[in-house]
């Protein structure tokens, strides 16, 4: 088997269609009254052959929404509401959240696949790296021979830039940027539609956290699959990502396509987010902190969760919590009409009345 062979197009629906749907997705810590709601009602559409980077502050929801999708969230983690569909390529729709065990094992690695964080503790250190992707592999297809399934796990190491030499080394024989190689290709050893890599750049230094993004970048082109990458480094998600989501505090408050979140944040947070890291070229810019700390997820303010962190919240955004909408100027610029913002300053009897502050409004 060759690097080649890994994957075979199939028939089906065509790029830019939706291949995962999160809907009004809600998450519990805890089963008594005091649970605490760590998501709520969050929406999130990936469309095939699309690389959606998912970026927030540490203890936003972010790796809660992605094992919440892929049903990995463990105890005390509940799924109150919502719905996972995932539309494979001859069209069928599933409901993640509903599918049995029995389809769930069949289906995980085979349709959806995640790359967890640190790469370091992910690996068994007992086993060989050969036997470990291999393990997979025979787990979906028992028919397959152990010399077959270790022959596609040099190919699948191959394919990640590792000489297949080192199939018969121990995790701590490898560098870490190495193992998080290697947990990509076990990743793609079944063909998933869909990679979601928690993180997948953590505790590697700057020029690996490179080699790692172009690696999937490259393996995206060559593959097709669909990304969802999560970070806390928006910056990391410019080059790669074709839309990026920006979660606080347990909601999705801005999705947009990459360049316009970079170019023009439309969400005080996003611009707060984009201000904390000095830019790659262009003018310097002073770089300024956000203000004050993520709120309490046991005791939420009423309104907008980032209202009490906000320079621009006005008293509606401390009363009502605002949904994730299009913005003002959906209807006149082309732009706008692929962007959704939760936030009041963008409803257009405001902007109407008073304007956009200038930051938000470029």
């Amino acid at each position: 088997m060759t690097a080649s062979t890994l994957h075979v197009p199939q028939a089906g629906p065509g790029v830019g269609e939706p291949v995962l749907e999160i809907e009004n997705l809600s998450v519990d810590y805890g089963y008594t009254d005091d649970a605490t709601h760590v998501l709520r009602d969050v929406s999130l559409t990936l469309h095939r052959g699309e690389v959606l980077g998912l970026a927030g502050e540490s203890g936003c929801g972010k790796s809660t929404l992605a094992y919440a999708a892929t049903r990995l969230l463990p105890p005390p983690g509940l799924i109150t509401s919502g719905s996972v569909q995932f539309t494979g390529r001859d069209g069928v729709r599933t409901d993640v959240l509903r599918q049995s065990d029995a389809e769930l094992r069949a289906s995980r690695w085979q349709d959806m696949a995640i790359v967890f964080q640190g790469a370091m503790n992910s690996l068994n250190p007992v086993y060989r790296i050969g036997r470990q992707i291999a393990d997979g592999i025979l787990a979906h297809q028992p028919r397959t021979s152990r010399r077959d399934a270790l022959d596609q796990a040099a190919a699948l190491l191959e394919m990640v830039g590792i000489n297949a030499d080192r199939l018969r080394d121990y995790p701590h024989q490898l560098s870490g940027g190495m193992r998080q190689r290697v947990m990509i290709a076990m990743a793609l050893a079944l063909d998933p539609q869909v990679l979601i890599m928690d993180e997948p750049t953590t505790a590697l230094d700057v020029v690996m956290q490179r080699q790692i993004v172009e690696e999937i970048a490259e393996l995206r082109e060559r593959l097709g699959f669909s990304v969802i990458f999560i970070t806390h480094d928006v910056s990391l998600l410019i080059e790669i990502a074709d839309r990026i989501a920006i979660m606080y505090a347990g909601d999705i408050v801005e999705d947009a396509r990459a360049q316009d979140v970079y170019r023009r944040p439309r969400h005080p947070y996003s611009s707060a987010l984009l201000h904390s890291f000095p830019p790659l070229r262009g003018e310097r810019r002073e770089l300024t902190g956000i203000p004050g700390a993520p709120p309490d997820m046991q005791k939420m303010p009423p309104g907008c969760p980032f209202a009490p962190r906000c320079p621009h919240a006005t008293d509606v955004c401390r009363q009502v919590h605002p949904g994730l909408t299009p913005t003002a100027l959906a209807g006149r610029d082309d732009v706008e009409a692929a962007r959704r913002v939760a936030c009041h300053l963008h409803d257009p009897a405001l902007v109407g009345a008073s304007g956009l502050p200038d930051e938000l409004a470029r």
